[in-house]
């Protein structure tokens, strides 16, 4: 393991902007990481998000910060990145029914990219803050996956050759978005500051009605703390 001048080891963190990377970043510097933030600006629509990510990281002291441009827009499949409609929440999804806003290998690619920054940084942690309790029913945000792109780095890296194991860690993954709340709470995280929304406007403001809207503010309603979100107005 590499350590940063201080002795303290070292992680990269996958920062969206969004509650839940907020969160996990706090996490992973209470755990006593010294914490590089990585974004991807990866062609959303709701680039926002990365303003937001500008703050949290300042806020929740990483020691660096760092956005890959990716153009997922080329490639398009997904309400994200493509001429698609958002849609509104739906309650219930069908089962194996994966919404449009699924960006597809979204969470590969940003792992890779955080795989490759963690082996030349000389870390051997990965933190990201994928949830499979309150989500959309990304394929991509389940423990199985988590584990399987842990075993991917292993095997696929120099590091992990010479025995180095490289940990990716989902602290978030079995928490409620009420939960997620609350710890974000104890941590001192100020929501305010994160963008959650798929159409969130250019000022970051949300629209209240999309899957990452509701979710997010149910969260709130269910951990009984006032929601802080910057909503459009009449939303």
């Amino acid at each position: 393991m590499t350590t940063g001048a201080s002795g303290t080891p070292r992680a990269v963190v996958l920062v969206s902007g969004g509650m839940d990377s907020a969160v996990t970043l706090a996490l992973a510097r209470e755990r006593g990481f010294a914490c590089h933030a990585l974004s991807v600006a990866y062609g959303q629509r709701h680039a926002s998000e990365l303003a937001a990510s500008d703050r949290v990281t300042v806020m929740l002291g990483a020691v660096g910060h760092k956005t890959v441009a990716v153009d997922l827009r080329s490639i398009g499949g997904s309400a994200l990145t493509a001429d698609i409609a958002v849609p509104e929440h739906v309650d219930a999804h069908a089962e194996n029914d994966i919404p449009v806003t699924y960006v597809p290998a979204r969470n590969t690619i940003m792992l890779a990219i955080a795989l490759g920054w963690a082996e030349a940084l000389g870390a051997n942690d990965i933190f990201c803050g994928v949830n499979a309790v309150d989500y959309s029913g990304y394929p991509d945000c389940r423990p199985a996956f988590i584990a399987a792109f842990e075993r991917l780095a292993n095997l696929a890296t120099k590091a992990g050759v010479e025995g180095h194991d490289l940990r990716v860690h989902a602290p978030l993954i079995e928490m409620s978005k009420a939960d997620i709340v609350r710890e974000g709470m104890r941590l001192g995280v100020d929501f305010a500051q994160t963008v959650s929304c798929y159409r969130a406007d250019a000022a970051g403001r949300a629209c209240g009605h999309c899957d990452a809207c509701v979710l997010r503010a149910r969260g709130f309603a269910d951990a009984g703390v006032a929601d802080p979100t910057h909503y459009v107005p009449g939303a």
